[in-house]
């Protein structure tokens, strides 16, 4: 499988390499140049199979420069002891015709892990692959929950430094104290006085700044990204759309070949994106819901065809949406343009210097006919946490709520009934002063973060994930700040250089 930029500036490359550079050099991202697909045999054959082993098999279709070994020592060594559910995805019934992904039992307790707990490991392999003498500098923008992720998973990998930058003030405090907590020696996480979106662009900014990349080299660096920009991040999302299909056969709860609903909760369209991708191989896939918060740019562009990001920007109680600039969406656009990176080049420029672009109207009926967009309030979002939980007994956590409470919008406007999975992207003690807010009232006045924990816990039943118990006590080793436009200057001081 061979790999070329949305832009058109560098085509034929081999995973391996797509993977080390994380971006293109024309600022495009990396997609598959071959159609991968799969029939209904393969899909049934994955039935009794595990996680692990439906990993390899999704893999090995993209990685190609990759040997099965070589692809079996990443998967188990990025699924095992180190998620708290053996089934890694766990498929939680909660009626007839809805069923929840769990996507947060990894390390850092969201659905990040999914990808940034093998991506090193893909990267260390690629690294030999390619030949590469440089250390690869993994710089990376963050809502919230990538960053931790990232910092965990490439913390004391050999030949790596991980840079997080993530907005001063944007980020839950346990999502903050997640990452300013870090150990590792070639880990540094940098808050930005800014919005994601500001972070994200100075990042973008410096992979394209040639005067950085110029003295990185000099001094024996190089940039790749852990963002979902990088294929290697993106890829192993795939996995488990299959495999939550792959479970919904097992149990016995749709017949193979049925079409399924699935409900993203997404902002930089990465999620859904490999949703998406996962149907273009052959996953039987009725609709794709893209839910938003109150940044719904997202809805609009769904509906519109029109992506605007002149609009202000909201800080809610779903933060890792809290987005206007949706990355991935750029690999949509190409795949449905019939890879026309003209086109897509143009589409980008006037994002960048008039703040929107229209896309044709063949675009627009092709992401409508797969894709229907809602968006939710923060008041809507505790109000979907607190009535699922008085139905079911189940905690949703703020942006899972926002996907629950789009769905209830999706089936009210359609009718649509047929079987759906939600994606559930967090574990609820995250975020757990809206949710014990949204269950508990003024019960939660005046506690502290990690006094909710508990309060939490107690009151549901719910046990605190290990990689949130005791986080308030240990030591907040990252402590710079900066602004946005002194985020290339930093990543040479912390690289000493």
């Amino acid at each position: 499988m061979k790999y070329g930029s949305t832009r058109g500036g560098l085509s034929g490359i081999l995973s391996s390499e797509a993977i080390k550079m994380g971006i293109a050099p024309d600022g495009g991202l990396f997609v598959p140049e071959e159609d991968v697909n799969v029939d209904l045999n393969f899909i049934e054959s994955m039935v009794k199979e595990s996680y692990q082993e439906r990993a390899e098999k999704i893999l090995s279709f993209f990685l190609t420069d990759f040997d099965k070994y070589e692809l079996k020592e990443c998967v188990t060594k990025a699924y095992g002891e180190n998620f708290s559910s053996p089934e890694i995805t766990p498929l939680v019934r909660l009626h007839e015709h809805l069923h929840m992904l769990e996507l947060w039992h990894g390390p850092t307790c969201a659905f990040k892990d999914m990808a940034l707990q093998i991506l090193p490991r893909f990267m260390v392999k690629a690294i030999r692959k390619t030949g590469e003498n440089d250390e690869i500098v993994i710089l990376t923008a963050t809502s919230g929950d990538t960053g931790k992720a990232a910092l965990e998973g490439f913390s004391d990998v050999d030949g790596t430094h991980i840079i997080v930058f993530f907005p001063n003030g944007g980020v839950s405090e346990i999502q903050r104290l997640q990452m300013v907590t870090q150990t590792g020696r070639n880990a540094n996480a940098v808050a930005v006085n800014g919005n994601f979106d500001d972070t994200q662009t100075g990042v973008k900014k410096i992979f394209n700044d040639e005067k950085i990349c110029k003295t990185l080299k000099a001094n024996g660096f190089r940039f790749s990204s852990a963002n979902s920009i990088n294929w290697g991040r993106l890829v192993p999302q795939i996995v488990y759309y299959f495999s939550a299909y792959a479970d919904l056969v097992r149990d016995n709860s749709i017949e193979p070949g049925e079409k399924i609903n699935f409900v993203v909760p997404t902002g930089n369209f990465g999620n859904i994106l490999a949703a998406w991708y996962a149907m273009k191989m052959g996953l039987p896939v009725n609709r794709l819901i893209c839910a938003s918060n109150e940044n719904n740019i997202l809805t609009d562009f769904i509906i519109s065809g029109t992506y605007d990001r002149r609009r202000e920007f909201h800080k809610t109680i779903s933060p890792s949406m809290d987005i206007l600039i949706s990355s991935n969406l750029e690999r949509l656009l190409y795949e449905l343009s019939e890879k026309d990176s003209e086109l897509i080049r143009r589409y980008m420029k006037d994002l960048g210097e008039k703040g929107y672009y229209t896309v044709s109207k063949s675009i627009k009926e092709q992401i409508q006919d797969v894709f229907w967009a809602g968006y939710s309030s923060d008041e809507e979002t505790l109000s979907c946490i607190r009535s699922v939980y008085q139905d079911y007994g189940y905690v949703l956590d703020t942006h899972t709520a926002v996907a629950m409470d789009v769905y209830d919008k999706y089936v009210i406007c359609t009718g649509d009934l047929s079987q759906t999975v939600i994606v559930s992207t967090a574990s609820p003690f995250k975020f757990n002063h809206s949710v014990a807010k949204a269950l508990f009232g003024d019960e939660t006045e005046g506690l502290s973060e990690f006094e909710l924990l508990y309060l939490l816990s107690e009151k549901t039943g719910w046990e605190i994930p290990k990689g949130l118990r005791d986080l308030d006590k240990k030591e907040v080793i990252h402590k710079t700040v900066c602004d946005r436009d002194e985020m290339g200057d930093m990543v040479l001081k912390l690289l000493n250089i």
